[in-house]
């Protein structure tokens, strides 16, 4: 009985040292995609980057879902296989940024600029769209199941099924 106790300890605190340190190894990699803008599939789920300027970041193959992109400037970014899934990216700017294969499963994206951005085969399943700005964007084989585009501007995109919007 007295060695099941001391295991069952043993075990808890490893659990709580190891849950400690993925918290703090969250907290490093969002300092450092602030300080250097470059962090390849890091976890910053949950992060608040509200207005940030992010512009020509490298965040390829990171999970940013949750995250509060609002008004964060990610012109230029290099972003494919990012996880955006429930972020807020109202009125973030995405102009001509490599969206290719991201993930914006229910994010909110109204009145953000995706003018010229690279949206290959991303997905945009129920993602929120209105008032967003995809002029020349490219969404050649992107899903757009469920997605709210009332407002949406497509002028000269490129659709999901390779037309391109007049």
């Amino acid at each position: 009985m007295k060695l099941n106790f001391r295991l069952l300890s043993v075990v808890l605190i490893s659990c709580l040292l190891l849950a400690t340190g993925c918290q703090t190894a969250s907290k490093d990699s969002a300092q450092k995609v602030t300080e250097t803008k470059e962090c390849f599939d890091c976890d910053l789920t949950g992060e608040n980057f509200e207005g940030a300027d992010l512009s020509g970041a490298k965040l390829n193959g990171s999970d940013l879902s949750g995250v509060n992109l609002k008004g964060a400037n990610l012109s230029g970014a290099l972003l494919d296989n990012v996880n955006f899934s429930q972020a807020d990216l109202s009125g973030a700017n995405l102009s001509s940024a490599a969206l290719t294969q991201a993930n914006f499963t229910e994010a909110n994206l109204s009145e953000a600029n995706l003018t010229g951005a690279f949206l290959r085969s991303a997905i945009l399943t129920n993602a929120k769209l209105t008032n967003a700005s995809l002029n020349k964007a490219d969404l050649n084989t992107a899903k757009l199941e469920g997605a709210e585009i009332k407002g949406a501007d497509f002028k000269e995109a490129i659709m999901p099924d390779g037309s391109v919007q007049k």
